[in-house]
């Protein structure tokens, strides 16, 4: 396994990601390659200190990785160098309209991938919103919207908080969502996709088996979802 230090600030979030390419946010299949593994205890939930719950916005915010729910339904963050390799595996080659057009995506993914589209981001509580999942509306969002960050159409770019009189955050961090190419531009993709998907993924594979050392492909397809 790659050597990954301890992760105390946001900085380190982003130092370790930019060097390794991939890094969960939650333990997994593969011992030792996560920030929760990796981070002190007491950072997690310190009424003094920000921790990791708190580190996550400013890092997605840089520009310099992806995050998002990336392997197997769980966060993750990549660097923006490998993202579009992985995206191009994860997408098949395909922007959203011709994945719908060949029929390998349901309308319902489609609603709203549309508004983000439309819009670039939105808040988690905005896209609901649009996209027909307000009170009273359809069902199924988290799953959907999940679906759209394991295919690479969409990340998470920002976590935002409600403030108390004082100026102080308080509460969980509300998930601000983005297409990617709203975030890095329209031609973000081009390169990524005149590779074959299948080379894109042999790419991440190749990656991750010398990244993780010991690591068997049975947990590296477990960690990745496949």
């Amino acid at each position: 396994m790659e050597t990954i230090e301890v992760i105390d600030s946001a900085e380190a979030i982003l130092d370790a990601t930019r060097r390794l390419g991939f890094l969960p946010f939650f333990k997994n299949e593969i011992p030792g390659f996560s920030i929760a593994e990796h981070t002190p205890p007491q950072l997690w939930f310190s009424d003094s200190a920000e921790g990791p719950w708190e580190w996550k916005g400013p890092v997605a915010r840089t520009g310099e990785v992806v995050y998002g729910k990336f392997f197997k339904g769980r966060a993750a963050f990549i660097s923006r160098e490998y993202f579009p390799v992985f995206a191009n595996y994860r997408r098949r080659g395909y922007d959203f309209d011709a994945l719908y057009d060949d029929g390998f995506a349901p309308f319902a993914d489609k609603q709203i991938y549309d508004v983000l589209h439309e819009r670039g981001s939105l808040l988690s509580k905005e896209l609901k919103t649009l996209a027909g999942y307000g009170k009273g509306g359809q069902k199924g969002f988290d799953g959907r919207i999940t679906r759209l960050q394991m295919q690479c159409y969409a990340v998470i770019a920002d976590f935002e908080y409600m403030q108390d009189s004082f100026g102080k955050k308080y509460g969980w961090g509300v998930a601000r969502y983005a297409v990617p190419e709203a975030l890095f531009g329209e031609d973000f993709m081009q390169d990524a996709y005149r590779e074959e998907p299948e080379h894109s993924m042999a790419r991440v594979y190749a990656h991750l088996r010398e990244l993780c050392g010991d690591a068997s492909e049975k947990q590296i397809k477990k960690l990745l979802g496949d």
